[in-house]
């Protein structure tokens, strides 16, 4: 924490001096380029955030939004960045990167069945080009009159039983798994399908945290500091994304408001149906930062293809910031999660 704060206070004090027109140790073009990237506009708008910081370490008051901004910033700007991703990709032919244990799991069940079956299906092939060729008529023109054979009886049941094993027992462990977290949930959050969008309910001891998140329109990525499409995709990229610690067991309650819906994240291989009226169950424990995407895969109408879903893993401290400022005002809360990982991203770059 000593380093955090340590940085945290050069950057802080850099970025006053720089905003008072006087030299700063570190390379301006860096500074002028962090300060950018935290605030999500350009310096010239901004130069009272950076003299409140100022303030702030000389033990002076500040407003809460900019102590809040600051609080995040030290806890965050020494952490490695979390660059991971998970999306679907133009001609993608393999499943999403697993950001969970369990769904780690399904892709080795996934291939592990793959190489299996691919196996039967070219012995199979084979057996027949050769049965084909060796029991031609040209080659055979007295045809056996063979009506059974014990060994081959008894390989082609036990073969097949053997497979069905060796399918079996893997198979039982994941699904086991999926319904048995390693530990008691920490963080309980209840989505809630609707015609066209999710609404979240954090169910926390403090002040509930309610909000919906609808498809960020591109006329509005510039409202919200999205406008890198990499990021946030067409099409996939909301307005207000689900928030979660990392290394944090979550459980979700699904249910849906109006017709059918269903909550699926690939990349936490979980999918679950929202029904009007019943409460669904489904748990992940993300094991690494990014933002994911998932969308509802349950036709519900019109817009059916307009309802993504976006949930950004982030540091516990992290985590923390925002459920604080979330419990008030989810936009703030999300520019000031926002800036805190573009600074992180620009230390990053910078080092």
């Amino acid at each position: 924490m000593a380093v955090r704060w340590l940085r945290s206070r050069l950057f802080v004090q850099n970025a006053a001096r720089l905003s008072r027109g006087l030299p700063c140790a570190a390379p301006r073009s860096m500074v002028v380029r962090m300060l950018e990237t935290a605030c999500l506009k350009p310096v010239a708008k901004h130069n009272n955030l950076w003299v409140n910081g100022s303030r702030l370490i000389r033990g002076r008051s500040v407003s809460a939004p900019t102590k809040l901004f600051f609080a995040s910033a030290a806890a965050s700007l020494a952490a490695p960045i979390a660059a991971f991703a998970a999306k679907p990709e133009d001609w993608q032919m393999t499943l999403q990167p697993a950001a969970t244990e369990i769904m780690s799991s399904m892709i080795w069940f996934e291939q592990y069945t793959l190489w299996m079956m691919a196996a039967v299906t070219v012995f199979v092939a084979a057996l027949l080009v050769y049965v084909c060729f060796k029991f031609r008529a040209e080659a055979n023109p007295v045809p056996s009159r063979t009506t059974h054979n014990s060994t081959i009886e008894v390989i082609w049941t036990a073969v097949p039983v053997l497979i069905l094993v060796a399918i079996a027992f893997p198979s039982f462990q994941l699904l086991n798994a999926q319904y048995a977290p390693p530990r008691e949930a920490e963080l309980t959050v209840k989505a809630i399908g609707n015609q066209w969008y999710w609404g979240y309910e954090y169910q926390v001891e403090a002040a509930p945290i309610t909000f919906e998140a609808n498809l960020l329109k591109e006329e509005e990525r510039a409202k919200y500091g999205k406008e890198d499409v990499a990021a946030y995709p067409r099409l996939l990229a909301v307005d207000n994304e689900m928030v979660v610690p990392v290394d944090t067991v979550v459980r979700v309650l699904v249910t849906a408001a109006d017709v059918l819906h269903a909550f699926a994240m690939p990349a936490f291989g979980i999918k679950s149906d929202a029904v009007p009226g019943r409460l669904n169950e489904t748990w992940f424990l993300a094991e690494k930062e990014g933002l994911y995407y998932g969308q509802c895969s349950e036709i519900c109408g019109k817009d059916h293809s307009m309802m993504p879903i976006a949930i950004r893993v982030v540091s516990k401290a992290d985590y923390a910031s925002w459920a604080t400022a979330a419990a008030t005002d989810v936009s703030l809360a999300n520019k000031t999660l926002m800036a805190s990982l573009k600074m992180k991203n620009a230390v990053a770059t910078a080092d």
